[in-house]
């Protein structure tokens, strides 16, 4: 899947993950919706953003993750390692 809104650049903020070469990562968007803001509050911190960036944003973060292995700590399952989420 290509991200054409997501962008990666060594000599800003370290290579992080940001929208459209902005210094905005999408960790920032993406906690900011796991946090229960809606989207007219993100664009209002972020005037820069669209609304298509959010929706792109969630995107990369759900593939990123898809890609990874992440071990989680359940009440059920306690032998297993990790977060408790």
């Amino acid at each position: 899947m290509k991200f054409s809104r997501i962008t990666a650049d060594p000599d800003k903020m370290g290579g992080v993950p940001c929208i459209r070469g902005l210094r905005i990562p999408v960790a920032t968007v993406v906690g900011m919706v796991a946090s229960g803001m809606s989207q007219e509050e993100i664009l209002k911190a972020f005037p820069d953003l669209e609304p298509e960036d959010i929706r792109k944003a969630l995107l990369f973060a759900a593939e990123a993750v898809r890609e990874r292995e992440i071990p989680i700590v359940s009440e059920k399952f306690p032998r297993f390692k990790g977060e408790v989420i």
